[in-house]
């Protein structure tokens, strides 16, 4: 299984879905987030990151690009490249040093750094379905596989 669609009918049901993937992935993984502004990128990302055992907020890294959370066994990087000028700039903060054995990196807006990025373990595009979302899964790898496998039972 390499492609699944999951509707969400509200936040509770995104962070959810972030709770639910956080019991079945386990680094290194690298996950795509894309969708228009506003469509829950940041607020599955919190379910995710804070179901692997970070306490505090989840913000979005608009401005500083990545934000990190160093949790016991786990490394996590959570990237915005909304405003990102140019993927050259990628370069200058070390980007591939950020993609390592014991990390998550959970990337937002992944278009804007392309061909600096490496290859997504799993894709999420969350579009606008109504008043919830539509959330198109694609697995690139058979770690993004087993993921869906996981989601779909």
């Amino acid at each position: 299984m390499k492609d699944l669609k999951i509707f969400l009918e509200d936040e509770a049901n995104t962070v959810a879905l972030g709770k639910k993937l956080a019991q079945v992935i386990h680094p290194p993984l690298t996950i795509y987030l894309t969708g228009e502004l506003g469509a829950g990128k940041t607020t599955f990302s919190r379910g995710l990151i804070q179901s692997l055992g970070h306490d505090g907020a989840v913000k979005s890294p608009t401005y500083t690009l990545v934000e990190p959370y160093e949790l016991p066994g786990i490394e996590i990087y959570h990237f915005d490249l909304y405003r990102l000028a140019d993927p050259e700039e990628l370069e200058f903060m070390g980007i591939r040093d950020y993609f390592s054995d014991t990390s998550l990196c959970i990337v937002e807006w992944p278009e804007r750094g392309q061909g600096l990025l490496p290859e997504a373990d799993l894709h999420l595009h969350l579009n606008y379905a109504g008043l919830g979302r539509e959330l198109k899964l694609h697995a690139g790898s058979d770690a993004g596989v087993t993921v869906l496998k996981y989601l779909a039972e």
